[in-house]
Formats: C-alpha cells, structure tokens, sequence
C-alpha cells in the first residue's frame, strides 16, 4: 500500500467529521487505526460540538486486515491498536456518531459500537463474523456489543457470526435510526449540528455519568450523577439556561458551553 492518509478530519461548524478513506473496504489496519487515534487526540485537544465518523457511501469498515492479522507483526501490534483506539473514540466528551453506509462487521461493528448512536442505511449490514476464522472479537465486541444489546443476543451474534440487516439492527438496539443510503451522513450531521448547538458542558456530565455508572453498581452511578448535577448547577450554561427558562419559557436560549 502506498502511504496515503487513510483517515481524515474536517470541521463543520462546530461539528467533526472524520472520515475513513482506505480502499477498497476500509480494512482497519494498524496503519489505519493509528492515525485514527491520532486525529481522536486532537479532538480531545480541541473538542467540537460533536463528532461524526463516516466510511464514505459505500461501506463503513469491513473489519480488521485479515492479511495483516495472518503476519507476525499483526499478530503482536493490532491488539493493542484496536484497544487504545476505540477506547480513545469511546472516550471523547463529545456526543459520537457512526453513519454507516454498506457494512459494518468485525472491527468495523467494534468501530460504530465504540461511537455513542449509529444511524444505518435500510441496506447497510452488521456483524461479528471473527468466530467463523476461529478467533473472537478483539475491538471491543463482547463488552460493548453486550451493553448495547444484552448479553444473550450480543453472545448469539458472536458465537455464530450471523450478519444482520438495519432492520433488526434497530429493532434490538444495535442502532438508532434507519434512513435511506443517500440520507445518512446528512442525517447524522443535521443531528451532530443540533447537538453541537446545544450545553456542551451539560451533554459531556450526563454522558460521563452514563458511561461510568454502567461500569459499577447503581449506587455508584448515582453518587456520580448527583456529583455531576451539583457541579453543572454552578455553570454559567445552568445560570443562562435556567433564567432563560424562566424568562423567556423553553427553547429560546444560546449556551456558552461553560
């Protein structure tokens, strides 16, 4: 492969889009995927108001380079590149969103899994196909796909590397709206620029409080949402907002993000 840039980061008014460009199927490669980690780190640096992660109008990621995995050296440096990257996309303060067009199996389900909500195309696909070549996920699927869809269907995916449609996608869970192939990254960035006009400071606390409360008991969680509620009720956001509200009644305020 020659070494052009494989990912790519444009910001539109507030909002981040990051798109993967590696012909033919967006095959996550180490090469891949460190660059994406480098870009995840600039938006950490600089945050926008959300982040859109496109694969084009074709496909979204077909999965891991199998060619790659089969040499040693995949062998010893994907892991740990699909771990450090996804996590790092799991872990922008910024609302995330998959728009998925064609496929997204193996790495690239393990990719729209890590974004907060995945729109699909009607036509788009999803899987966990690495159980047919006798590995298992290793990006994240058999936690994240758990928690997205419950254990008992996340194991029955898995464990028979079953591809579904957009249709069931959405009926368990897997994804959050279905909308034409030409509509998808249109609708994800209408949604990220509604979001990105938003409280960003507010939407980041009660993103942090999901995602951490998920990873303890209930009583954890709670103790942090009412540490977060605590600290955005002093922010300049909760003081415009709230006498915005009382002021001028609902949806007629401008946020500051802090």
């Amino acid at each position: 492969m020659s070494e052009r840039d494989y990912v790519t980061l444009e910001r539109r008014d507030g909002v981040a889009v990051v798109r993967l460009d590696r012909p033919k199927v967006n095959a996550l490669s180490v090469k891949l995927l460190r660059e994406l980690e480098v870009v995840l780190q600039q938006l950490a640096a600089d945050p926008p108001g959300a982040v859109v992660v496109w694969g084009g109008d074709k496909v979204f990621a077909a999965g891991a380079d199998i060619h790659e995995l089969d040499s040693d050296v995949g062998r010893v440096e994907a892991p740990g590149a699909f771990r450090s990257t996804l996590d790092a996309l799991a872990g922008l303060q910024r609302l995330t969103i998959a728009a998925v067009n064609g496929v997204a199996l193996g790495g690239g389900c393990e990719l729209a899994l890590a974004c907060d909500l995945r729109i699909a195309a009607s036509d788009a696909r999803f899987g966990q196909p690495e159980i047919l070549l006798g590995i298992i996920p290793g990006g994240g699927a058999t936690q994240r796909l758990a928690r997205a869809v419950g254990a008992a269907r996340a194991k029955e995916l898995i464990l028979t590397g079953r591809q579904i449609g957009a249709g069931e996608a959405l009926e368990i869970g897997l994804v959050q709206r279905v909308v034409e192939p030409a509509a998808v990254l249109d609708t994800a960035l209408e949604l990220a620029g509604r979001i990105a006009a938003g409280p960003l400071l507010a939407q980041s606390f009660a993103k942090r409080a999901i995602d951490e409360g998920l990873d303890g008991p209930i009583s954890a969680g709670l103790d942090l949402e009412q540490q977060l509620f605590e600290q955005v009720l002093a922010s300049e956001d909760a003081r415009i907002g709230l006498r915005s509200f009382i002021e001028n009644g609902p949806g007629k305020v401008s946020f500051s993000g802090r």
